[in-house]
């Protein structure tokens, strides 16, 4: 019985033994397996964001170098719509300017037949065709002049409007600016009338081209 108690004692401690030899071996198992999966995932982290960042751009914002082409791409359109409108302004103010040309030279033409001489007028008459040829005009220009300032004075030196200050043959406004011309500019119609030819030439080029003006607007 003794014997028999012993044997079986010692077959147990044989399972024990063997029980724990398979725990340990089972618990290092397991930590060699963890320690694999973590350098693994440690590994393959970086790969997936290595290959991540290598993946073309589907959607979000624009990269560095597309956002440096859109914005080359809308200056360049802005600058051909600039061009392209300065180009457009330009053909414009040249077809405004030879309109422009055109009407002056038809205005200036003289519509009526010229006289003879100076000599066919008399008093102020007489004055203003001496000094207009004097200044450069031709002679057909004169009839432009003599209903230009009979409509505007009738030839008056003391012709004097109240209610613009406009005074003499020519009505200049104001008057007093005929005294470059001589200091009895109120009342002396050849200083008047020389004032009248150099503001007439600077403003419309000809006694024709100025009367053109006072019958399309009124006034010169």
């Amino acid at each position: 019985m003794d014997t028999f108690v012993i044997r079986l004692w010692q077959r147990v401690g044989k399972v024990r033994a063997f029980a724990v030899l398979v725990l340990v071996a089972g618990l290092a198992g397991g930590l060699l397996i963890a320690n694999r999966q973590t350098q693994h995932n440690a590994t393959a982290e970086p790969v997936k964001a290595a290959d991540a960042a290598s993946l073309p751009r589907t959607s979000g914002s624009p990269s560095a170098g597309q956002a440096s082409e859109q914005a080359s791409a809308q200056s360049k359109a802005q600058d051909a719509a600039s061009a392209a409108a300065a180009q457009a302004k330009a053909a414009e103010d040249a077809a405004r300017k030879k309109k422009e040309e055109e009407a002056s030279r038809s205005n200036t033409r003289a519509p009526y037949p010229a006289p003879a001489s100076c000599g066919v007028y008399t008093g102020n008459r007489n004055i203003g065709c001496t000094e207009m040829v004097a200044a450069g005009f031709a002679l057909d220009q004169m009839p432009c002049l003599d209903k230009l300032w009979t409509k505007e004075s009738g030839w008056n030196p003391k012709a004097h409007n109240k209610s613009s200050g406009a005074h003499g043959i020519p009505q200049a406004l104001p008057g007093d600016q005929m005294a470059a011309y001589g200091s009895e500019w109120e009342t002396d119609a050849k200083t008047q009338i020389k004032w009248g030819l150099s503001y007439i030439k600077r403003r419309y080029k000809t006694p024709c081209g100025a009367w053109a003006h006072s019958q399309s607007s009124g006034w010169y």
